[in-house]
């Protein structure tokens, strides 16, 4: 514990520069003769400390000290503090502590450079609280429960072992081990309803390639062709490399792109309404030609 508290009371003295026994002495739980028992020992260790006396005094280092962080280059410290930055922003827990310690070991302010808020824009409190619960769940090892709702709009209920989020084609998933399929899934978050953390523990762990079993082969693809109005450039650039983009000179776009083959592109192509046209292949041209005529003879 004394060792924990010296170390301690070097970091706080990097970062607040001058604080007095006694606020030492109340921050650490101990009595303000123990603050000053540990002072001299670091003393006796060759840490410059000093006390200045008197109103506006306390105890202070040498100015322009820092410890020996010559292991790091300038470079590999700032990358080590924004990646402790990128934790932080993820929640994730005792993140800020080291971090503050890092930026006094370091002699650098901490700079809050980003945000994160894994919810869709518009969301409701509780799919805020599911990143919340899976983060948790993840770091506890804790099973967990959930409706699912599948792209053929058949709900199941399933128990998974949550392993990863991931962010993947514009879409949060979680990615587990379904103890219903026995085999490892990926659940897209916003199809997950009623979520609930189990005190029930699990010992896997991540596979080396989590993607080994969603490329496979099997998985049948098509190389689409499409034609976009101008009206919808910014979902273009959003959505698609621009490699895949030919702009013309009415301002239009052709996108050519391949996709797996599914429901979900059929809807991805009609989210688009009157501003997309599959112009290949014929297949998908007739499919998509169909489905707005019988979403078309809904309101006549």
């Amino acid at each position: 514990m004394q060792i924990n508290r010296l170390f301690a009371i070097v970091y706080r003295l990097l970062d607040k520069k001058k604080v007095t026994a006694k606020e030492l002495a109340s921050e650490f739980e101990v009595s303000v003769r123990t603050i000053h028992r540990d002072l001299e020992l670091l003393s006796a260790s060759g840490i410059p400390i000093y006390t200045d006396r008197g109103k506006g005094g306390g105890i202070r280092l040498l100015e322009n000290f820092v410890l020996n962080k010559s292991l790091l280059s300038e470079q590999e410290q700032n990358e080590v503090l924004m990646s402790l930055q990128s934790l932080s922003a993820l929640n994730v827990p005792n993140t800020d502590r080291v971090l503050n310690k890092l930026s006094a070991f370091f002699n650098k302010q901490s700079a809050n450079w980003i945000a994160i808020d894994f919810s869709q824009w518009g969301s409701s409190d509780d799919e805020q609280r599911k990143f919340t619960e899976l983060k948790a769940a993840i770091l506890k090892h804790q099973l967990v429960t959930f409706d699912y709702f599948s792209s053929y709009s058949e709900k199941t209920q399933r128990k998974a072992e949550p392993l990863k989020i991931i962010f993947k084609g514009q879409n949060w998933y979680l990615y587990g081990y379904c103890q219903l399929k026995q085999d490892f899934r990926l659940f897209k978050i916003t199809r997950m309803k009623n979520l609930n953390t189990l005190g029930q523990i699990f010992e896997r762990e991540v596979p080396n390639d989590i993607w080994s079993k969603f490329k496979s082969d099997q998985v049948p693809k098509v190389t689409l062709k499409i034609e976009f109005d101008e009206a919808v450039a910014y979902r273009i650039y959003d959505e698609f490399d621009p490699t895949c983009i030919r702009k013309h000179e009415d301002g239009n776009f052709t996108v050519t792109v391949t996709f797996p083959e599914s429901e979900w592109v059929y809807g991805y192509i009609l989210s688009y309404g009157r501003h997309a046209e599959v112009l290949e292949p014929k297949h998908i041209r007739k499919f998509i030609k169909t489905r707005f005529k019988e979403g078309l003879n809904r309101y006549l």
